[in-house]
Parts: C-alpha cells; structure tokens; sequence
C-alpha cells in the first residue's frame, strides 16, 4: 500500500481552499504545470480521479471530496506530533497580538495548546485596538496579530469573517426612544462606520449615547441599557444578547478580521484552514 505524501496532502488542501490550480500553485510556492502533477500523482495513489471540471475550473468529485477531512486530520496530526517533538526544546518568545473580541474568545484555547507544546517560549501579549495593533505588527514589534480587515495587506495570511449583529442589554434599552441609541467605540473603528452607514442608508435616526476608548466601556454602556452596538456574537455573552427585531434596525455587513505575520515571522507553506475564507 502507498502512502499518502504530506506535501501532496498540502497541495490538495491549498487547492481546496483557494478554489483553483493557480491560487494553490501561489499558496505552496510552485508553479501551477508543478501542481497539476502533484495532483495527478495523488490520484495514482489513490487510485480515483479528485479533480473534476467544472466550467471554467475543477471542482472535488465524491472521492476528492471524502479526501478532504482525511487530509486535514492526516496534517493535524503530523504537525501535533511535530510540535510535540520540537516544540519542547524551543526556546525563546514571541510577541502576539489581538482584539479584545479574540482575546476573550478563541485565542484562550489556542494559547493553552501553544504553552502545552512549547513549555519553554516566553508568550508577549498584546491586547488592544486594530490601528494601534497594525502600527506595531509594521515596526516589528509583534510576530503575530489579529486585526479587524480594513483592506488586503501583504502581511496577511489568513481571514476570519463572522456576521456583524446589533447587540443590546438583555434588559432592554433603559428608556425608550425615537432616535437609535447608540454605544461606539471612538473613531477610528470598523463596527462604528459600519453601524452609521447602515443607520443611514435605511433612514434611521440614531444619536451616539455612549461613546468609550475601550470595550470595557462600551459593555458597561450596553449592559445598563444606556445603548445599543454593533459587534460580532464574541461580545454577545454576560447579560448582553442579540438586539430583538421589534427595534426594526438595518442589517450589517460581516465582519473580516486577518490574521497577519510579522516581518520576521516565518511563513507557513500553506494558508491555514481558518473559520473564514483564505486571504486572496
């Protein structure tokens, strides 16, 4: 029985991802003749056809498809198993930073498997605002960071895209009003613009009533009740819950936070499977 090359695991994977031949020649660093035969040589291995045309394309055929979740436990387990190995002699630090909104959600768990298998890296982290956090990623203090998406940069190798919701007290709103109380983060900030162009577009009246520096802020202005606000469901938790629909509020758009790579961070051989879609 052959087994199943890793790196042909990964070409797979990165044409899966990227949707074509070329976005996956680009994700692994060869040229796209040099993919198509690594493509072809999986399907001798396994011995069905997993590329399929599909107009202008090729798409998954049912084997290519059922290859797609063995593939992706095949590489978790090499890269656990290779972490397990080398990460427990590595030493030294790395520098990462986040949102307020990830490091509440998500980035817990994935610190906690980082310390587990490699004991002995120094972990620097960075909480704060995506201008402020994008500024330092820039002058090379950080080799890591999670921001809110603005418009592509050539740092990122990854996006996260989460639904935008209108968020309120689950009290409900302390008193009732014409105008749509708002609670916003100060300028510069995405969920801000976003929230105004929306309000605008459908003709709402609004008012800011709460306006904050920091998250913490504007959870204390939500939770009383002052106002509503614009954010993701990672803020919707401790008494702060999706707005109801008798408030009749305009929809959002979603939400792309990147995932970017400091200058000196290495880069991976392939764009990670990530809760979004791949950075183009």
């Amino acid at each position: 029985m052959e087994m199943l090359d890793l790196d042909l695991l990964k070409t797979f994977l990165a044409f899966v991802e990227g949707g074509s031949l070329a976005k996956a020649a680009s994700a692994v660093g060869r040229t796209p003749s040099a993919v198509t035969a690594q493509m072809q040589r999986l399907e001798e291995i396994v011995g069905e056809p997993l590329l399929i045309p599909q107009g202008r394309g090729r798409g998954l055929t049912p084997a290519g498809e059922d290859l797609v979740g063995h593939a992706r436990r095949i590489l978790a387990v090499h890269t656990e198993a290779w972490l397990a190995l080398k990460g427990a002699r590595a030493g030294g630090r790395i520098a990462i930073g986040t949102t307020q909104d990830f490091a509440d959600h998500g980035l817990p768990d994935l610190l906690r498997a980082f310390a587990a298998s490699h004991p002995r890296v120094r972990i620097e982290l960075r909480v704060g605002r995506s201008l402020e956090l994008g500024s330092a990623l820039q002058a090379g203090q950080m080799d890591l960071a999670i921001t809110m998406r603005h418009a592509p940069t050539p740092d990122e190798t990854a996006v996260v895209s989460e639904p935008m919701l209108w968020l309120c007290s689950e009290k409900g709103l302390a008193t009732r009003q014409e105008a749509v109380p708002l609670a916003l983060l100060d300028p510069y900030c995405g969920f801000r613009e976003a929230a105004l162009n929306a309000l605008d577009a459908a003709g709402r009246r609004y008012r800011i009533a709460a306006g904050s520096a920091s998250l913490a802020g504007l959870r204390a202005a939500v939770d009383a009740g002052i106002a509503l606000t614009p954010r993701t469901r990672r803020f919707a938790h401790s008494g702060i819950v999706e707005a109801p629909y008798e408030h009749d509020l305009p929809p959002l758009p979603m939400a792309d936070f990147a995932i970017r790579l400091g200058r000196e961070a290495p880069r991976p051989p392939t764009r990670p499977a990530n809760h979004g879609r791949p950075a183009p």
